[in-house]
């Protein structure tokens, strides 16, 4: 999988067309990573329930991969994906398709 395949249209185009936002919100984030205590397995599952609960499929893909390269198991992912059910219930569910052929594709 290409890692433009792995960000959605959207984010290229914001990439693209606006750059300076797109460095400005860069830099957000880089440096929120780094003022994380949680090591980079945990943040990437941790930001995949928090896409699920918020049925925001399109970042899915680059958090697995993330998640993935950090070490996080399949079983890690689902469970991730899962964990917010018991809050947000089963909308959760609807990013395990986009999750798992991420997972099963590398």
């Amino acid at each position: 999988m290409s890692e433009s395949s792995l960000v959605s249209r959207a984010f290229q185009t914001f990439m693209h067309d606006a750059p300076q936002h797109a460095q400005a919100w860069g830099a957000m984030t880089q440096a929120l990573a780094s003022a994380s205590a949680l090591d980079k397995k945990t943040s990437a599952l941790a930001y995949l329930a928090v896409l699920a609960a918020l049925r925001l499929e399109s970042g899915v893909p680059f958090f697995v991969k993330s998640a993935k390269q950090a070490g996080a198991s399949r079983a890690e992912i689902i469970s991730a994906i899962l964990i917010g059910l018991p809050a947000a219930g089963n909308v959760v569910t609807q990013v395990l398709p986009a999750a798992l052929a991420t997972y099963d594709a590398e």
